[in-house]
Formats: C-alpha cells, sequence, structure tokens
C-alpha cells in the first residue's frame, strides 16, 4: 500500500500528496532523503511549456502537480545553467544565471514556489567539477591568472604543438 494519498479533480488534476514525516536524527535534524522518492528532471526532454519544441522550466513546472499525486517527495533538476550545451548543460558558463533554452530566473523562482506549494522539495544539481570554456575562471586560467589556473589542472598537449 502506498504511504501517500491523493485526491484528483477531474477538472483541476490530482491535488498535492502529503509529505511523509521525516524522522529526526539523534541530533535533531531530518533524514528526509533517506525513504524519499526523488524524481530526476532533465529540463531538456521532460516537458515544452512554450511550443518550441525544447523542454524548460515552464514545462517542468506545469507537471510538478503530477509528480506530487505520484507521491514524489523530491525533484532533482539537472543542470539548466547558462552554458553552451557541449555537454548537454554540464558545460557550466554562469552558475548564477538560467540558459535562455530552458527560461527565466523568475521561471527557476516560480518552479521552486510551484514546488514548495505542492509540498515537494527540490534539489538542484550543482556541477563545481564541471564548467564551460566560456566560464569566467576558465578564461582567466587560459590568461595565466595564477589563482584560476589553480582551479584546473591543465596538462602539457599530445600533439606537435602541445
Amino acid at each position: 500500500m502506498n504511504q501517500h494519498s491523493s485526491t484528483a479533480d477531474p477538472v483541476d488534476g490530482p491535488g498535492p500528496a502529503p509529505s511523509r514525516a521525516a524522522a529526526p536524527s539523534a541530533h535533531g535534524a531530518t533524514r528526509w532523503w533517506r525513504d524519499a522518492v526523488i524524481y530526476q528532471v532533465y529540463p531538456r526532454s521532460f516537458a515544452d511549456g512554450n511550443g518550441d519544441g525544447m523542454g524548460d522550466l515552464a514545462g517542468a513546472r506545469a507537471r510538478l502537480p503530477h509528480l506530487a499525486a505520484l507521491g514524489v517527495d523530491a525533484v532533482w533538476l539537472s543542470p539548466f545553467y547558462a552554458s553552451p550545451q557541449a555537454d548537454a548543460g554540464y558545460d557550466v558558463a554562469d552558475y548564477r544565471t538560467v540558459d535562455p533554452v530552458f527560461g527565466t530566473l523568475d521561471d527557476a523562482g516560480a518552479l521552486i514556489a510551484e514546488a514548495h506549494r505542492l509540498g515537494l522539495r527540490v534539489l538542484v544539481d550543482v556541477v563545481p567539477n564541471h564548467s564551460s570554456d566560456r566560464h569566467a575562471w576558465f578564461r582567466a586560467a587560459l590568461a595565466g591568472d595564477p589563482a584560476a589556473r589553480a582551479r584546473y589542472h591543465f596538462r602539457p598537449g599530445k600533439g606537435t604543438d602541445g
């Protein structure tokens, strides 16, 4: 038997599923993720909210009630940061903004607010060990900035030009 229950309204769609109570740890903090149902959303292909054929944050937001009705506790969003998309968004150019392909910072805020309204937690895939050749730190590293170079591993190339 599923621990979640929800009511469905044939006009408005499914209602939010109540969150499971998280058991507190010995230190008083909850460990909600231990028994949570976490659904990963790859924004590019999950749902298209603006009709351009590419998934986006607005599309993901529109599907949140369905995930809540399924008993999902949290949504894990794959990277949607500004990126040249050479590595499917994992080549981050700027961690502080949304790639226009997926929407805007306001769209991200609206998705998070809607998820919280539905009782869903939101996990955002932070990929600090990846950056694009367009990231400001990488460009500074190539320009010779010692602090920026320390963030990367540079090795001599194997080709004729090194």
